[in-house]
């Protein structure tokens, strides 16, 4: 399948990459350097947005010019045209960790999950993951700890989550709604090179999972099977998300994070964005319902 380079960005940690049909632009965010980009296809053009703290993954807004932000230690909405910034809830409770992964599931809700990042030594699973509400409520969910969250995606018609600890090497799913199920194996990755990263669904419910330190992105029915991959040309995918008007290009952001000289000259293009047309649909980007004027509920 032909891959091609969109952006030649060179992002430490590309992440996030979100489609904005409404601006018919792609978002995503360089976590390390806690910058937002955007990308307008139809004229080329590229936007930068600086931030006061890392930025792990965001959502698009129900409201006009709004995004909703997971910045590493705090939720906070921000308007990039306006450059404004409200902040909504602290995260940083359990100590060495920050956001990471985030969605908008089917309801309006934003699901986010965080990481263990000591300053020295191993990671440890003491992630969890976290709902905002509408009424701008903080929920934590009931689901494994982890030590990286990932994937966090639902299916079409919003019955079911994804989600992954990378390190674990297996994706998982539950039943979702108001109350969640149990977790159980979705696809298992510990026989193989490569971790699972981000995910997005498409139109017919399967799920593509970029693999980090594998070079792919890899489809999966909602059965759990594989059914096809997709060379990248970088080792570090991180997320996918299906983009254009007809919603039938697939974007996938990347990093260089890592790399020593010696493998970044190998990984030329590690850290830009990519695009390829798969064949298949995806859906639209669900929004954050939650009111920006609204004060947060504690």
């Amino acid at each position: 399948m032909d891959v091609s380079i969109v952006v030649p960005a060179g992002n430490r940690l590309g992440e996030g990459v979100l489609w904005c049909d409404r601006e018919q632009a792609l978002y995503w965010t360089d976590i390390h350097a806690a910058r937002l980009w955007r990308y307008i296809p139809a004229n080329g053009k590229i936007d930068q947005w600086p931030l006061p703290e890392r930025l792990a993954s965001f959502a698009l807004c129900e409201a006009e010019g709004w995004l909703l932000l997971a910045l590493a230690s705090r939720l906070a909405f921000f308007h990039p045209q306006r450059y404004e910034l409200r902040e909504l809830h602290r995260i940083g409770i359990v100590p060495e960790t920050r956001a990471n992964d985030g969605a908008c599931d089917r309801q309006g809700r934003f699901v986010f999950g965080t990481l263990h990042e000591p300053a020295r030594g191993p990671r440890y699973a003491l992630g969890g993951f976290h709902r905002l509400h509408a009424d701008l409520s903080l929920e934590a969910l009931p689901l494994p700890r982890v030590a990286i969250a990932n994937s966090v995606a639902f299916s079409p018609d919003g019955a079911t989550m994804y989600f992954c600890d990378s390190l674990q090497k297996i994706i998982q799913r539950c039943d979702y709604g108001d109350a969640l199920g149990q977790a159980s194996p979705f696809a298992d990755l510990t026989t193989q090179d490569g971790e699972p990263d981000g995910s997005v669904v498409d139109a017919e419910g399967g799920l593509w999972n970029a693999q980090w330190g594998a070079a792919r992105v890899v489809r999966y029915l909602p059965d759990g099977r594989e059914d096809r991959r997709v060379s990248i040309p970088a080792t570090q995918p991180t997320r996918p998300v299906f983009g254009g008007a007809d919603l039938r290009t697939l974007y996938v952001t990347s990093a260089h994070d890592g790399l020593d000289a010696n493998a970044r000259e190998r990984d030329r293009h590690a850290g830009d964005v990519f695009a390829f047309t798969p064949g298949i649909a995806g859906l639209p980007e669900p929004r954050f319902a939650g009111n920006p004027d609204a004060k947060p509920r504690r």
